[in-house]
């Protein structure tokens, strides 16, 4: 059985950088693609950024192209997302999913200030 924990968020300036890393126990990691989403207060949630099992191919929302980047290293069981550039826009809970498992961590806060 597979569990993902999230941990890297905080407080950050506006124009800041964060790396929330996505780790997951469970010796079948390494199958499965890992998506992130985020929620903000009162919005929907929303994907953010998609990897597949290998790291070799990698897919964003538009919001963050350029800006993110998700990693992983399967010897870790983990998943990373980079996050450059980040902005008020950006403040939500960051969860990392396993779609084909409707699995999802506790989440991790990412504020950032003006």
């Amino acid at each position: 059985q597979v569990q993902l924990v999230e941990s890297g968020g905080g407080l950050v300036q506006a124009g800041g950088s964060l790396r929330l890393s996505c780790a997951a126990s469970g010796r079948t990691f390494n199958s499965y693609a890992i998506r992130w989403f985020r929620q903000a207060p009162g919005k929907e949630r929303e994907f953010v950024a998609r990897i597949n099992w290998s790291g070799f191919s990698t897919y964003y929302a538009d919001s963050v192209k350029g800006r993110f980047t998700i990693s992983r290293d399967n010897a870790k069981n983990t998943v990373y997302l980079q996050m450059n550039s980040l902005n008020a826009e950006d403040t939500a809970a960051y969860y990392c999913n396993i779609e084909v498992l409707g699995l999802w961590g506790q989440g991790t806060q990412v504020t950032v200030s003006s």
